[in-house]
């Protein structure tokens, strides 16, 4: 949740300046025509219209490669931070040139405070986003009853000065609106993983299922009261636009908001997501006991819904098919990519994540790529694909190769069409 202090919100003179350059160049690129071709291309895929393969490649972690902290221009934090978000947007619509849409507004998000689950998580290394463990804070059955359901709190005062500093400094450009995604994955056992260790999750679902279940069964119950609280004050945000969705693609699509909506946004009127990465070793039955059910109502709520991350699914889809109003499923570069085009075939959004690995490695190989780009696309002809590069750790410093990278898979998509 973003949180400021009153100090935090301002934006000097010379930052001011620097800012307007950036907006109005983004307001540029978005004016352009090719930017509403590919909304409609990501609309009538979302729809399940049959069109070549979309591309989106996002370095993540990368852009501290693209956009090192030493190029930045601006000195305030607040002002870094925006400068932050405009450069990718230019970096996306001058140089990378993939299908993500480089949109004509700039999202404002609400400052909030989330209590979280009513215990305290250490974490044990994770320095500059390495690796890590944790030490768990549920240790026995008897500390499950520690938990409580999370508590938002929304700060008006800062986000009405937000959403102030940010018209006055380049709303003529860019239209500011108040947009919040207020999670990521609704899969729940991210925060299980994080409550009861991830070694101890896995031997507990053999001799202790109990307190899987109770833990679950919280998270299931806290999660569905937080969606009741946003959903009843009017702070959800309708992601059927530019909007990242799942684990990858952009929300545009004509099915949502539902045709009843009457401008308060509701669960049916977005796109869910779930995942369960942590449980990657977990039989399908077992999946389904400990992880899916408590899934399941929660993704019920909404009106499409995406599944699955870095996790092969292609021995859980069976499962995962029930979902209602599914539409994107990722299919990560461990999955069986063959059993996975036969089980979503034109039903539902193939949604490849390539090995990132191709762009960390010593030496960049264009040939290797494209073959199994090729292969993939191949694989999965016939289907609704689209090619999402990410998890990025490093792209060995070298910019150019999400460059290339989108130039080969977009003349590969082209190629397949």
């Amino acid at each position: 949740m973003n949180h400021f202090i009153q100090s935090e919100i301002e934006i000097s003179a010379s930052d001011r300046q620097k800012i307007r350059a950036l907006a109005g160049r983004t307001a540029e690129l978005a004016a352009r025509d090719e930017e509403q071709n590919k909304q409609s291309l990501w609309r009538r895929h979302n729809a399940l219209e049959q069109t070549r393969p979309l591309i989106f490649c996002d370095p993540e972690n990368g852009w501290n490669e693209i956009i090192p902290e030493e190029s930045m221009e601006c000195t305030g934090k607040l002002a870094r931070e925006w400068e932050m978000y405009l450069r990718k947007e230019i970096f996306w619509g001058e140089k990378m040139r993939d299908d993500r849409v480089v949109v004509s507004y700039f999202k404002i998000r609400h400052a909030a405070l989330d209590s979280g689950w009513g215990v305290d998580i250490r974490r044990v290394g994770g320095l500059d986003g390495g690796s890590y463990i944790v030490d768990p804070p549920i240790k026995t059955l008897d500390d499950v009853s520690r938990l409580k359901f999370p508590q938002i709190t929304a700060d008006w005062n800062s986000t009405n000065r937000l959403l102030d500093l940010a018209d006055s400094t380049f709303g003529d450009l860019m239209p500011v609106k108040l947009h919040t995604d207020w999670w990521w994955t609704l899969g729940l056992t991210y925060e299980l993983m994080h409550l009861r260790g991830l070694e101890r999750m896995m031997l507990d679902m053999v001799e202790q299922p109990e307190i899987i279940h109770k833990i679950m069964s919280i998270l299931r119950d806290g999660t569905t009261a937080k969606l009741d609280y946003l959903e009843a004050n009017g702070l959800l945000c309708l992601n059927n636009s530019g909007d990242y969705v799942g684990s990858g693609g952009f929300g545009w699509s004509d099915e949502l908001p539902q045709p009843d909506f009457s401008g308060q946004v509701r669960t049916i009127d977005m796109w869910g997501f779930a995942e369960s990465q942590e449980t990657v070793s977990v039989s399908p039955t077992m999946f389904e006991e400990f992880v899916f059910q408590y899934q399941l109502p929660i993704l019920s709520r909404f009106g499409l819904n995406c599944y699955g991350c870095c996790e092969p699914l292609d021995k859980r889809i069976h499962i995962i098919k029930r979902i209602p109003r599914l539409r994107r499923i990722s299919v990560s570069p461990w999955s069986n990519i063959e059993i996975m085009a036969s089980e979503l075939g034109a039903d539902y959004i193939f949604s490849m994540k390539p090995n990132p690995a191709d762009l960390a490695a010593p030496v960049f190989d264009e040939d290797r790529i494209r073959r199994e780009l090729r292969k993939a696309i191949e694989t999965a002809r016939g289907c609704r694909m689209e090619i999402i590069m990410k998890d990025c750790h490093t792209i060995n410093h070298d910019p150019n190769r999400v460059i290339r990278w989108t130039r080969i898979a977009i003349e590969e998509a082209e190629r397949a069409a």
